[in-house]
């Protein structure tokens, strides 16, 4: 992680717990974390809860950074004020989150920011190192989302993109792919980047089925689009993928024209390949990864598709999630508005 959060690192096999003074550093179980100073200075059952609660208790690694950032701020925040770990209270926990409201950060962030300092007091309090939670006693600020921000492009967009896509050199076919896949299998950038050469499963019969391993340890299996299934075939025929192979299936590229490497994407990587191909189509370059789920969800909605199909699709537990990724025509919107007429 960046510089202010909490980083894990690996630096050899488990050992006991050793912390060092100078950099806040505890070291044990063959990993390496760095503690806000609130957390060092109130001892070594405080140090290693917080460092189980990052290790253990939080298992995806995207939330483990987003967590990790915000402990890691709030702590800050108490230093500042003179408060001690044991001594907050909720009042102090109010008013972070109404300063952090003051200096413009949005409330969704701002929830964020409180389910992280009260998942981490809690696991403390469960461990013995607090006598009670006092973000639990908090209330964050009341966010109703109607429909997402992310932008989705329209039908006319999507096909341009992907019109635009025409090469036949190996990184344009591995780049329409990718944008193929998160269109057509509406899946989340991780787990495109996560994907396995034997993860499109394609015999050749009349069906193809791609497997994805989604967040919070779902894995999905989804029936392959018929469009989808011939930009994976172009792009594996040309990469001269074993279609059985446990590989990363999207790569990235030597360089000085080494070809395909055998490091897998990241989503940094897969946001470049979106803004840069965005870009060669005079498309806006508001457009993101995640762009293309809103997409596939607005798409299969205009379409007739029912809720529950794209629910099951999208892989969302509540419909209500599926119904934020709706994104509402702006021409319709304006001609609804247009109707009243004095």
């Amino acid at each position: 992680m960046d510089g202010g959060g909490m980083e894990l690192i690996v630096v050899g096999s488990p050992g006991p717990l050793t912390r060092s003074s100078a950099s806040s550093v505890i070291r044990t179980y063959g990993a390496a974390m760095t503690l806000p100073a609130l957390v060092a200075g109130a001892g070594e059952r405080a140090s290693r809860s917080t460092f189980d609660f990052f290790t253990a208790s939080v298992e995806n690694d995207h939330t483990r950074e987003a967590y990790a950032r915000a402990v890691h701020r709030f702590c800050e925040w108490c230093v500042r004020g003179g408060l001690t770990l044991q001594g907050i209270a909720p009042p102090h926990i109010a008013a972070y989150l109404k300063e952090l409201g003051g200096a413009g950060m949005s409330k969704a962030t701002i929830k964020l920011h409180l389910a992280a300092v009260r998942n981490w007091m809690r696991w403390l309090t469960e461990h013995g190192v607090l006598e009670r939670n006092a973000a639990s006693e908090v209330r964050g600020p009341k966010l109703v989302v109607r429909e997402g921000k992310t932008p989705a492009l329209s039908r006319e967009q999507a096909r341009a993109l992907l019109g635009s896509l025409d090469g036949a050199d190996l990184m344009t076919l591995r780049d329409r792919a990718i944008i193929g896949v998160m269109l057509f299998a509406w899946a989340r950038v991780s787990a495109v980047c996560a994907m396995r050469v034997c993860d499109v499963e394609d015999d050749g019969g009349p069906n193809a089925t791609l497997f994805f391993q989604e967040k919070g340890g779902k894995e999905l299996r989804k029936h392959c689009h018929r469009r989808l299934r011939e930009l994976l075939a172009a792009y594996v025929a040309a990469a001269g993928f074993d279609p059985k192979s446990k590989e990363p299936l999207f790569r990235s590229f030597g360089g000085r024209g080494r070809g395909l490497s055998g490091k897998a994407l990241r989503r940094s990587d897969v946001l470049a390949i979106v803004k840069q191909r965005c870009e060669a189509a005079a498309l806006p370059s508001r457009f993101s990864n995640h762009s293309f789920r809103a997409t596939a969800i607005t798409l299969h909605h205009q379409g007739g598709g029912r809720l529950q199909d794209a629910q099951a699709l999208a892989g969302h537990a509540d419909p209500r999630t599926t119904l934020v990724y709706i994104r509402r025509s702006e021409e319709l919107d304006r001609d609804e508005v247009e109707r009243v007429q004095v």
